[in-house]
This record gives C-alpha cells, structure tokens and sequence, in this order.
C-alpha cells in the first residue's frame, strides 16, 4: 500500500488533468475574482490573492559573479555557475569554492577573487543542486510549489523572495536593498493580483521579515504604517522560525556544523564564521529587550537615541534566560588564575567548577551571556575567532539603526498569523567544548551534548543533566522553548484541537475550549497514541478585535522537512479554503469531531487497499484507470464530486 502511494506517477491526459482541476475548486475560488477584507477575513467575489515565499538559511541557490581559474581542477568558476549548491565543484575544487562563498569576516565584502550572488526566481528556492540525484537530496520549496501548480495556482502567484543569506540584516539592505525591494515585491502583487499577499516564511526567513517589518516602520509614516499592512498581507504564516534563536548556532560557530557537506568540521567552521548572518540565529534570552538605537523623523534628520539593553527580574532569578539549561559548558586551561578572565570578573564563584591550580576550568554560560557577548570576551585569549565576533556583534546586531534582532519578537501587527513547527524529536540544547590543542578553526572539541526528548533532558556521554526541560522537545535544529515562544502571542483564552496528521474521520480528534492562558506556555490535557502522529492546533481568534492568532504543533516534523510536510501543505490549503467563505460560522477550518475528517485532496493522496480490494477511501476516491497506469493504487483517483467534500471544511 505504502508503496502504491509512493511511486504514483502523474500520467493523466490533458482531459483528465482539466478533470481534476474542475474537481478541486479550491484553487479557481482561490486565486480568481475581486475580494474586500474585513475584520482580518477575505469578503466578496474573493481572492486575488499573492503567495511569497521567504526561505531559511542556505535556502537559496547563490551564483559566480566571477571569471575564477581553478588550478589543478577541470572545472573554473564563470558567470552565472552554480556556487551554493554545486556538489561536483565542491568535491574537485574546494579551494575554488570556498573562494566563492566565503565573506570577510569585518566587513562582509567579497574575496577579491570571486564573488557570489543569489539567484532570482522560484527556481533559486525549489532545489538547490538540480539532477538526477542532487535534486532530491537539495529540495527544499519544490513540493510546495508543486501543490500550488497541482491546484491550478497561476505561475505569477507564487513569488520567490531569495536573497544572499550569509549577510547581517543591515549588509541585505546595505548591498542588495533587499528590503526596499521586498516592499516593491508587495506593491507590484497588488497591482498585479488585485488583492494582499500571504506570506509563507522558512526558518531564517522569519529573522528576515521581522527586520523588514521594522525597516518598514522608518520608510512609512505612522498613520499609514497599518494601514499599508492591512492592504499588503493578509497572513503570515511562520514555519519553523528560531523566534529565540537556535543552539546549534553554538556549535557551528566553535566547532562548526558541516549540515552534510563533504568538507571538515573546520572548513564548515571557518565558512559559517565569515558569514554575517551565522550571529542572527544565536540563542539569547526572552527576558532582555532593547531600546530602539536610533529615532528616524520624516522632516529627515535622524536622532540618536538610547541603546539600553534591559533584563527583567526573571532572567537573574532563573538559570538559564528562559532555555532549558546552560547552551555552553566550556574548558579553559586556569594557569593564568581568575585575572585570565577580566570581563567575567563579575561572575559568581559558582560559575567555575574547578580552580586547582593547573586544572581546567569550567565555565557555563546562558543564552543572555551569549548574545551579550559576555561569553566572546570570556574566551577571547584563546580564540583567534572572538574578536571578530565581537566587532560583527556590536556592529551588525547591537547598534543596528533598524533593530537588535537579538531580542524577542512581540506579535507581528498582521491580522491573521500563524505559527508552525514540529515538536517531540531530537533536539541539540547545550554543549561541552574543551581545547583540542589545534591552532583555529580547529581549537575546540565537542566532548558532550545535551538533548531535549519529548520533554527530558539527557546528555550523549550519559551523563546525570541539571536543566528545566519543557513539555515537548524541538525539530531536530530548534528547541522547543524558541519554537513555542509564538505562543506568547496568543491571548488569555485558546481553543486547542488535537487531530491525527494522516487523512482520519474524526475520530481521534481532541478539543478543549477556552483554555486559560498568561502569557507562557500553554500545555493541553490530552491523549495520544503512540503510534500516530498528531497535530496540535491552539487557536484565537477573540482577543485582538479583527486579528486571528493560531500556533501549530507537528509531532516529529523537523525542521528542515516540515515544508514538505503533506499534512502541513493540507491544513494550509483547507484554512486559505474555509477564510475565502464568508458565511463561515466560524474564524478557522471547523474541527468539531463528527465533520472533522480529513479526506485525500489530491489524486496523489488516494490508494489502493489490499485488505478491502479497493480504493482507499471511497467516498473521495474510486477506480478510475488511465492508459499507463503501472498499479492499482496509481489508477485510484479523487471523485467527481470531491468538490463537495471541501464544503465539510467552511
């Protein structure tokens, strides 16, 4: 049966393909006629709507700028050739390439020798090494933009937003007016289109719409500032995104993170440390905010502001800046005694588990004592590299005139937002460097690493781990403290729903109304089983007049995968399908148990059940055989009268 599903080609005629089209109505009421928005829904002859896609970090193909003579290698670097990702120039000319991709580490320049430059289009996003075998291994937006086309989505409807993800926030807007041009991008939608943009963002990409967010409010007057919101974006919805930033960032930049490449921890090192934008996704505390640095004023003069950075009683009272436990446990020879260390001076004597003379010394820091820098000076007589991270700290990040994106993020001002993230898999929270003995980029070891497991914490080595571990664990790249801290968003009361991922009929569908909330972490009380994979909906739609809030939870779907997810695309699909009926009774996709069911929504999604020898489903699917169908599953297809099934979702 799995396999039926798996290898279902699509050979369907011109007749059959128009056939299906007719059949899911959803993209022809979607994406066709006039609309008006109100109190955050989409009114009238509905929906010329605009989909933009903002990828995460190495999501977007770069390419040479550059004529680059590759000695001892058949392969040069000329215009327009791939650089990130192309595999075959990696594995036979490394030196060539790490020309290419590398950034200076001060100024975020390029090697005078070859520069880089992301590509346009959603083909920048869809794959990132294209071929027979690459293809599949680098997809990251692919699947998606094949549902769009699937449901007859117009191909100017879906707009690519690749932009040069090794830059600091301020370098985007600096070099390649990443911003300004990303407000063009929903100007000309709307004209385009006729209506607002929903905006689809991937991990980094949330960091990067954020800024644009801020950027917006020095570009726009106040008065007009919301208004051009409501008229713009209709959602957001944030996949994946590193709200209180990500930990494996740490290790990436101390030992580096080789995500799969064929090149050394120390290469991966040294590239990811010349990229400005390896700081925007450290961890760092949710309970320290920054002022604003500077105040623009529209008569034009711009005026220096206050720049404090302020913590809360909370984040001295707990241990760990609202993580669940210290992100560095470090070694540093103690031969130079406690004066080696003058900017940790302040440090209580508790923070050192060792000071025998001639013994290492431990010290443990927090995702605050991260971000602040404080662990950067700490090691700075032993680390060539933290200088310079302190330079790019203070100057990308610290003194930004837009934003210190090391800070939390409050709701965006958008009227209906979404987050989204998988939970309950295997996720990096911490780690113990010690000296390898190396000279940079090799100088530190990982010798231990605490993970989150559905909510516990255990270390690789066995070890006993001291932390306050959440109710669930993160996608394998985030922690779920800074996957869940959208639900800070939410307000006082929240409906949540628990529902199988896999087509279901309801009945394992678990709802709780009205649940109380205060600004943390809301938790449901209900049951699983386990061996199905849920989804978990915590929805509002009442404590902002005319804004809906919703977070989505998706048992074991991690980060990098989860824009692949099916039940992701499928929940996605029916939400945009209930918002574009007006007369819906109620603010998102009905989830009561008896019409609740989640049935296939494409011809894909139906197979063959060797149990019952027929369709699966036969109420949306039934046998219907086309000229070169290999298998029974593949001749399973969706009904005529589908369509109806779709009205079950208003």
């Amino acid at each position: 049966m799995t396999n039926d599903r798996e290898t279902k080609k699509s050979t369907m005629g011109g007749d059959e393909r128009e056939h299906r089209r007719l059949a899911m109505t959803l993209a022809a009421v979607l994406f066709l006629g006039t609309f008006q928005l109100g109190e955050g829904e989409l009114k009238g002859d509905y929906s010329k709507l605009s989909g933009i896609i903002i990828p995460g970090f190495a999501s977007t193909q770069l390419r040479a700028w550059s004529i680059l003579d590759c000695p001892y290698s058949p392969l040069d670097f000329n215009p327009l050739d791939l650089v990130w990702l192309d595999t075959t120039k990696l594995l036979s000319a490394v030196n060539c390439w790490l020309k290419c991709m590398l950034l200076d580490p001060y100024n975020q320049t390029d090697n005078p020798e070859c520069k880089s430059r992301p590509d346009s289009g959603l083909s920048a996003i869809t794959e990132l090494d294209p071929g027979y075998i690459t293809g599949p291994l680098s997809s990251v937006w692919k699947e998606w933009v094949k549902w769009c086309i699937e449901f007859g989505i117009e191909a100017n409807a879906i707009i690519a937003a690749p932009y040069d993800w090794r830059l600091s926030p301020s370098m985007l807007e600096e070099r390649d007016l990443y911003f300004y041009k990303l407000k063009q991008t929903f100007e000309t939608a709307l004209k385009l289109r006729g209506g607002p943009s929903i905006v689809f963002a991937h991990s980094l990409g949330n960091n990067v719409f954020r800024y644009f967010l801020e950027w917006l409010k020095l570009e726009i007057a106040p008065k007009q500032y919301i208004q051009w919101l409501d008229d713009h974006i209709y959602a957001f919805f944030a996949v994946g995104a590193p709200l209180l930033g990500s930990t494996e960032t740490v290790k990436g930049m101390l030992s580096g993170n080789t995500f799969g490449l064929p090149v050394s921890e120390g290469t991966a090192r040294l590239m990811f440390n010349s990229f400005g934008s390896s700081l925007w996704m450290m961890p760092f505390s949710k309970y320290c905010r920054a002022d604003a640095m500077y105040l623009k004023h529209f008569s034009g003069g711009i005026r220096k502001g206050p720049n404090a950075y302020q913590c809360e009683q909370k984040e001295f009272q707990s241990n760990y800046s609202g993580f669940s436990t210290n992100i560095i446990n470090i070694e540093i020879p103690s031969t130079r005694g406690i004066d080696a260390y003058p900017s940790v001076s302040e440090f209580s004597q508790t923070n050192y588990s060792s000071m025998e003379c001639g013994l290492p010394t431990q010290l443990s820091f927090s995702a605050r004592e991260i971000s602040d820098g404080t662990f950067f000076k700490a090691i700075e007589d032993y680390d060539s590299d933290s200088k310079r991270t302190l330079h790019q700290l203070k100057k990308s990040y610290h003194d930004d005139p837009v934003l210190n994106p090391l800070t939390p993020w409050d709701r965006p001002p958008i009227k209906n937002v979404f987050c989204i993230y998988g939970v309950d898999s295997r996720t990096e929270v911490g780690y113990y460097f010690a000296p390898s003995g190396k000279p940079y980029p090799d100088n530190w070891i990982i010798t231990d690493v605490i993970y989150e497991i559905e909510g516990s914490l255990v270390s690789r080595s066995g070890n006993q781990v001291e932390g306050n571990p959440g109710p669930a664990s993160g996608d394998e790249t985030v922690p779920y403290h800074s996957l869940s801290w959208c639900k800070n968003w939410l307000g006082p009361r929240v409906n949540i729903t628990r529902a199988p991922q896999s087509e279901h009929d309801g009945s394992d569908v678990q709802v709780e109304l009205n649940v109380e909330h205060h600004n943390e972490d809301v938790v449901p009380n209900m049951t699983r089983s386990p061996r199905v994979k849920y989804i978990t909906y915590y929805e509002d739609s009442e404590s902002i007049p005319g804004k809906r809030t919703a977070v989505w939870e998706l048992d074991k779907a991690n980060h990098r995968n989860i824009v692949r997810s099916p039940a992701l695309m499928r929940e996605l699909w029916l939400q945009i399908w209930h918002d574009i009926h007006a007369d819906s009774p109620s603010k998102f996709v009905t989830k009561a148990m008896l019409i609740a069911k989640r049935g296939p929504l494409r011809d894909d999604d139906c197979y063959w059940d060797y149990g019952k020898a027929r369709c699966a489903w036969p109420e949306y699917c039934e046998y219907r055989y086309v000229f070169g169908d290999v298998h029974l599953g593949q001749s399973c297809r969706l009904r005529n009268s589908s369509a109806d099934a779709l009205l079950h979702y208003v």
